[in-house]
């Protein structure tokens, strides 16, 4: 069976010596974030803050820090997960079939909450400000909740078969919040909550809202899981957890989660809003302060033991990648079924999954011709960028698993490689413009729009890519450190951009002719410092990802338009510096460094932890 309490999977974890006791104070402000991220980085252990400055609750972070530790935790649900996707069982059939149901290994009444009368999250009361005061970067606008599990439930259809819970972060006090009373909900576009809210908008009614923070770890799974409509996540925490999700029915209000450490309950009224952030957010910068949704707060109680977990994020990958790839484990084997045609998708985590998906598709549409090009592919790319929050996507890359079979999605530099050999960019590049993308990027033209674009490559190879720089490469002035990144991709250091659409891009496209040496090379990133980017992959992801916006900075050697389709006849090229719209990168505070570091040394409590 799974776990009954948050607490008896510390106990379990620390017991097979997963998780590691800190006696020594943390402060919530700056420091246990960065001993969190360090250990993270290490592949380090689960970590309990027995003493938090400020606060009597104990802290817990990086539970879900390795595959293995999150294998370890639902060693007892994950295979009736996979029984559930083996099967293919649509989310009606989950009450309309339970019969057949219940055949299914792990299945079993676990999907169905289990309604008690009591719960031992309400047993205790306190405020706002006598949790912990959770700050993660210097110039975050406040202390945070970074593991909610907010939960409502549709107004129209109450009840938990209809509910909502999502993980949208949660600002507990700074800006214009009254102290105790309100906090920031920031909820994006693509989620939930937000037809919860609709739906209470047009009753003229409020939304009520209920956070709930700890419990059993398969609820904050749950949160982050895109289950279909139809499939509440409560359930896939009971099937999970290997065990019913145990909730209270408050008359006039949403179900409470029993076992939660923590309850805020409250409401939003209407539209009102406050500013919430800035916070540290999971592309490695900090999401600027923005109207979001302001709730209510009409109580907030505990557990008698209560534990207060916690993640930080920051520039990928972090501890919340690791619940990408659970959840790709899982669900990946549906891609098939809910995408036809489609082998396989990946999110890259190294940009922040958003900005970039690479995909493996079938071109099948004319298998009686020798000449092949991107068809049915370009179906299944626009099929893949109308899927929940695939379509925040703002760069989609795909190919022909005709052309090889054994092609991974996973494995990046090879798909890279695979494509940038076959596209013809005068024809393969098919653009989105002024659209939706996610809200923490801010490559865009305003908050939530920006735009996206296709390349898709079907067909025998068209070129052979360049694996070194050639001898005495000169490029236009201002431009410099030229740099081999992967094979076909070159980096080159360009001038700051010192306003939000300068020419410095077209300046240097201007400079080369069709057939000029580095043509050979059918992808340029412009950048801020080539020597970073071109370093590792990892840097290289980022850096071109997280800071273009295709429909403004993709433009080509030898760019033209026929019939409102763009191409170019040379070489691609990625604007991908800062500009001065964007939002500021993630720095630590020197302070805090130091006294981390001084806990590190032989001797000190955090010795060997990273």
């Amino acid at each position: 069976m799974g776990y009954s309490s948050l607490r008896e999977c510390v106990d379990d974890l620390h017991q097979a010596h997963l998780l590691v006791r800190i006696e020594t104070e943390i402060d919530p402000h700056l420091e246990a974030a960065e001993i969190h991220r360090r250990v993270f980085q290490a592949g380090g252990p689960a970590l309990y803050f027995s003493r938090v400055k400020g606060c009597s609750f104990p802290m817990v972070s990086n539970l879900f820090g390795t595959m293995e530790r999150m294998r370890f935790m639902f060693r007892d649900g994950l295979n009736g997960i996979r029984a559930l996707v083996d099967a293919k069982v649509q989310p009606l059939d989950l009450f309309r079939r339970v019969g057949h149901v219940l055949q299914l290994p792990g299945a079993s009444l676990h999907l169905l909450p289990k309604l008690i009368n009591q719960a031992p999250v309400l047993a205790h009361t306190t405020t706002l400000k006598q949790l912990p005061q959770l700050q993660s970067w210097p110039d975050d606008g406040g202390p945070f909740i970074t593991l909610p599990q907010v939960y409502t439930e549709h107004p129209d259809r109450p009840g938990f078969r209809h509910s909502n819970l999502g993980m949208y972060r949660i600002q507990i006090s700074g800006n214009d919040y009254v102290p105790n009373r309100e906090v920031g909900l920031h909820y994006q576009i693509h989620r939930g909550i937000g037809v919860h809210h609709a739906a209470a908008l047009r009753r003229g009614e409020k939304l009520p809202v209920h956070i709930f923070v700890g419990g059993p770890p398969a609820m904050t799974l749950a949160a982050v899981m895109p289950l279909p409509e139809g499939l509440p996540e409560v359930a896939f925490a009971g099937a999970l957890n290997r065990s019913r999700m145990r909730m209270v029915r408050i008359p006039g209000s949403p179900a409470v989660h029993a076992d939660a450490d923590f309850c805020i309950r409250g409401y939003i009224e209407g539209t009102a809003t406050k500013p919430e952030g800035p916070f540290g957010d999971h592309l490695g910068y900090y999401a600027k302060q923005h109207l979001f949704p302001m709730m209510q707060v009409e109580s907030v109680t505990h557990r008698r033991d209560a534990i207060w977990p916690f993640t930080t994020v920051g520039r990928p990958p972090q501890e919340d990648t690791l619940f990408g790839k659970l959840i790709r484990e899982l669900t990946g084997p549906l891609i098939p079924d809910v995408l036809p045609g489609v082998k396989a998708v990946h999110a890259v985590d190294e940009t922040g999954v958003h900005p970039l998906l690479l995909a493996v598709g079938s071109e099948r549409y004319t298998p009686y011709t020798p000449l092949r090009r991107p068809m049915e592919i370009l179906t299944q790319a626009h099929a893949i960028l109308g899927q929940g929050q695939m379509s925040l996507a703002k760069y989609l890359l795909i190919v022909a698993k005709e052309d090889d079979e054994f092609l991974d999605p996973q494995d990046i530099p090879a798909l890279l490689k695979h494509l940038l050999e076959r596209i013809d960019l005068e024809t393969d590049l098919h653009f989105q413009t002024n659209t939706t993308i996610d809200t923490l990027d801010y490559s865009g033209t305003e908050l939530n729009r920006g735009s996206k674009v296709i390349m898709a490559a079907a067909g025998p190879k068209r070129r052979q890519l360049p694996t070194e720089l050639p001898n005495g490469m000169t490029l236009p002035n201002g431009f410099s450190h030229p740099r081999l990144a992967l094979p076909g991709i070159l980096t080159a250091q360009a001038p700051p951009c010192s306003d939000h659409r300068d020419d410095a891009a077209e300046a240097f496209c201007a400079a080369f002719s069709k057939g000029h040496p580095i043509t050979k090379f059918p992808w340029i990133v412009l950048v801020d410092d080539s020597e970073f980017t071109a370093r590792t992959l990892a840097n290289f992801l980022w850096v071109t990802f997280t800071r273009s916006n295709p429909a403004t900075d993709l433009t080509g050697i030898g760019a033209f338009v026929r019939d409102k389709a763009w191409g170019c006849t040379g070489s691609l090229v990625i604007d991908a510096r800062r500009k001065p719209h964007h939002a500021p990168t993630l720095q630590e505070d020197p302070a805090v460094t130091k006294r981390v570091d001084s806990l590190a040394v032989r001797g000190g409590p955090l010795h060997g932890l990273w």
